[in-house]
This record gives structure tokens, sequence and C-alpha cells, in this order.
């Protein structure tokens, strides 16, 4: 694996790797890897594609100051992995080489209602600082293939957006990967790292309410009454739920009740101490 620092080396890399007739699979992260991130690297190989990666904690889309200065670095331990992984090219750069006239001059893109909604409205700011960071790592990579992992759920459909105005959605083609999860059906998830032993034994209770959630969409229980039990249970056990939520898996538009025949997506966030944890699932 080779790795680059500045955005003109690596550009001079992958075009030469192109020239020689290789398709760019990119698989951008933060860091603090973990086996989740590896499957993306794995379907890019599976696929055919040149695996490069990119690792950049942007402090853009941090809104709490408090979580980007906590968030885990793991660079050498990242590196190892990649390299064992099959990955043929990192990025790896600076503040400044990405945002070399600081973050509030790079070019914002409107993700319109996706910016009003659940994460967004969680998080004033993050997507905008979501498509800051991609506008840029997009056109330095110029990929063939972009993969991203679906615990992000609304992430993948900012992007998705993102791409679409940029103009290169017909030439990157976007690739949703499943949620990577723990034994116990934990979305795996860097700040996982975070939790005590204590809050680990019990985060696996989000993914036991998305099962209940997508289950009982298919008997005669209301969905209003299926966020309540979890909205109880997870205060019951510790947490600080943000929401419970069903919503059109398309536009995120929320809905009260289940729509048969409607392409939905269960999605919850919740606090366990100061670490906010977030997951989703298809309900049909």
């Amino acid at each position: 694996m080779i790795v680059f620092k500045t955005r003109a080396d690596l550009q001079q890399h992958l075009e030469d790797q192109q020239t020689q007739g290789h398709r760019i699979g990119f698989i951008p992260t933060m860091g603090a890897l973990h086996q989740g991130h590896i499957s993306l690297i794995n379907r890019a190989l599976e696929e055919g594609m040149m695996p490069v990666c990119s690792i950049f904690v942007n402090p853009a889309q941090f809104n709490d100051k408090q979580d980007f200065e906590h968030y885990p670095s793991t660079i050498a331990e990242d590196i190892a992995l990649l390299d064992q992984a099959g990955c043929a090219v990192l990025f790896l750069p600076s503040v400044q080489e990405i945002y070399p006239h600081g973050a509030e001059q790079a070019k914002a893109y409107d993700f319109g209602f996706l910016e009003t909604v659940f994460e967004g409205a969680k998080r004033p700011g993050h997507f905008n600082g979501v498509g800051k960071v991609m506008a840029i790592l997009l056109d330095i990579v110029k990929p063939d293939a972009l993969y991203m992992g679906s615990k992000d759920y609304q992430q993948c459909l900012v992007v998705q957006e993102l791409c679409r105005q940029m103009g290169i959605d017909g030439r990157t083609r976007f690739v949703t990967c499943p949620t990577t999860r723990e034994p116990d059906g934990l979305a795996m998830s860097s700040r996982n790292r975070r939790l005590t032993e204590a809050q680990r034994a019990r985060a696996g209770l989000i993914y036991q309410c998305l099962v209940s959630i997508q289950s009982k969409s298919l008997g005669d229980m209301p969905f209003a009454t299926v966020q309540k039990e979890c909205l109880d249970l997870l205060t019951e056990k510790g947490f600080v739920p943000e929401y419970v939520a069903l919503a059109d898996a398309n536009t995120l538009e929320q809905l009260n009740a289940y729509e048969p025949g409607r392409k939905m997506i269960a999605l919850i966030a919740a606090k366990t101490g100061d670490i906010r944890l977030i997951d989703n699932m298809p309900v049909n």
C-alpha cells in the first residue's frame, strides 16, 4: 500500500493507474477503522476495483467541539489493517491540505430537506461539513465507484445528492454496503471504542428495537405503539433517546404509520453517557 499526504502526488499516481486500465474504488473514512470499513475494501476488490482509502477527521462536520477532540485516532493500527486487507492507496492529508484557505471558504452545498430532519436537525451544520469535504475528496480522487456503509443512512442520501449536484453521478457509481454488526447486533462504529463495559453490554438494545419495529410491521400493531415501547425500553435501560422513527427510505419523509408497499426505513439515535449511537434498518 502506498501512502500519500498531498493531493498533487495522489492525483498523479491515480491518473497513471487509470491510464493503465485500473478502476478506482474510493472508501472515505475518518480513521479508527474496524471491520465495517474493511468490508468496503473487500467489496471494492470483489468488483475488480483498485481500493483507495482516505483517513481525514473533518473538523467542518463536527458541531460539538468535544466530540471532535475525543474522536479516536489510531493511525498506525489503521495503516496495518488497510495494508493487510489489500488496500492499494491511502490518502492521509492534513487539514491544511484539504482546506488551504480554511473550511469556511470551501464551497457549501444545499441539501434541502435532508438537512432539516433526524441527523440534520440534531446536528446543525453537520451535513454542510460533510458536503464540503466529500466534494473536495471526490474532485481529488475522481473515483469510478464510491463505497459507503448504510449505518450512516442519511449521510449516504446526502452524498448521493452531492454527486448529483456535482454532475458526477453518471461517472462515479455510488455503492451502499450493508451495515457490519457485532454478534449482539450493535452496528460497528468508531465511537464504540469509547463505550464503557456497562454501556457496551446494553448497546445491542438499539438493534433489538430496530428488529422489533421491522417485525411488527407485518402485524396489526400500530407503529405509534411500537415506537412508544422502544422509547420506554431505551429510557428504562439508561439511554437518552433522541428519536425512534419510521421514514420513507428514499426521501426520509417521516411516517406516522406503517405503509405496506412503501419502501421504509426505521431510524434510531440515542445517547448513553456522552456517547451518541445511531442505527437504522429497512422495514420492507
